[in-house]
């Protein structure tokens, strides 16, 4: 069986699936529908008390004037973008050679609006405070993910957050926040969101990562700001005539989950301690900083997937769902806690832990 399954398919089927919150169906909205009142009236392309309840909720938790939901992140932040680059008369902005809007959004910063990029430090590391003073400030935003995916999930410290933040305003120069995992990164930081978004101008924060809602993104800043991103969404034709099932199930899962970060963050450290303690395996980084981190394997993805799906069959315990390819010698993927870690019995885990270190050790010597 293990060699006609793939590693997903393995995964969905473990009665004791190690990351995440469980499964993205149709279940998670109706379990949200379920619970309020049918005669409840819909937002209206952009406008009701339903949706602008809620932004001026998520506008007050993050400490800015105003906010606005958003269908994509994508969309928020190429839109942030082209307003600081036309309040600032420059068209360039600076960003990690990993970030979003440069390898995942098909040049859509250039083609749509004409923006160019700036790119700080290498794909290895964080931008770091030095890379921020030496680079041409001839920019009108420096943008930084928090907590930087691509590379695991680092974090620079706070202090050099707040140096970065106070050179951005002395030289002039907006600071936006892509905060797609925003409550991810808090029980880290040990700060709270405003905290944090008071280094910034701007902030775009995700609901259907950590969060676990749809879909739907919250952009935010001060008043000014916020309406002209509220004109910008209509020609981006991000006002569809109702946003209610993305709303709900955001406010929903916000209201469910906001305060069960440190747990996923303790859930984090303790299976990347796991995962470290097998042979040919290490994570990065070796402490999470978030609820999510990267794990690396001396095993390529090709001969490394037969041995999970194997684990899984055996223990009952799905590991991750899928794997990417470094070389013909390593592969990596990455991890992030939700609800389902705390929910499964320590000693499942580690019995199941023990099965794949053992694996794991014949399949290197094969190797």
């Amino acid at each position: 069986m293990s060699g006609t399954i793939s590693l997903f398919e393995a995964y969905n089927r473990t009665a004791y699936p190690l990351v995440g919150h469980g499964k993205r169906n149709i279940q998670v909205l109706k379990d949200v529908l379920s619970e309020l009142d049918g005669k409840m009236e819909s937002d209206v392309y952009g406008s009701g008390e339903l949706i602008e309840d809620f932004q001026n909720k998520i506008a007050k938790f993050l400490g800015k004037e105003a906010a606005v939901f958003f269908p994509s992140g994508t969309m928020a932040q190429q839109i942030a973008m082209r307003i600081w680059s036309e309040k600032k008369g420059i068209k360039r902005v600076a960003y990690h050679p990993l970030c979003h809007l440069e390898i995942h959004e098909e040049e859509g910063l250039k083609h749509l609006h004409g923006i160019e990029s700036l790119l700080l430090a290498d794909k290895t590391r964080l931008i770091q405070l030095e890379d921020v003073l030496n680079m041409d400030t001839n920019i009108s935003c420096l943008l930084l993910e928090l907590p930087q995916r691509e590379i695991g999930g680092e974090l620079p410290s706070y202090e050099e957050l707040e140096a970065i933040s106070a050179f951005c305003r002395e030289k002039g120069i907006i600071l936006h926040l892509d905060g797609a995992r925003l409550l991810e990164v808090l029980p880290y930081y040990e700060k709270s969101a405003e905290q944090i978004c008071s280094l910034f101008d701007s902030v775009y924060i995700s609901f259907y990562k950590g969060i676990g809602g749809i879909a739907g993104a919250i952009l935010a800043g001060h008043e000014a700001f916020v309406k002209e991103s509220v004109i910008w969404k209509r020609r981006h034709g991000g006002d569809l005539i109702s946003l209610y099932p993305y709303v709900l199930s955001a406010d929903h899962f916000f209201m469910q989950r906001q305060d069960r970060f440190q747990q996923y963050y303790e859930g984090a450290k303790e299976l990347a301690g796991l995962y470290n303690d097998c042979q040919g395996t290490t994570t990065r980084p070796v402490v999470p900083v978030s609820n999510m981190f990267h794990i690396h394997f001396s095993l390529p993805k090709a001969k490394l997937e037969p041995v999970l799906v194997a684990v899984y069959e055996e223990t009952g315990v799905g590991f991750i769902t899928r794997l990417n390819h470094i070389d013909d010698e390593t592969s990596y993927c990455e991890v992030n806690i939700g609800d389902q870690f705390a929910s499964i019995p320590k000693e499942v885990i580690h019995q199941a832990f023990h099965v794949l270190n053992q694996k794991l050790q014949e399949a290197l010597q094969e190797k």
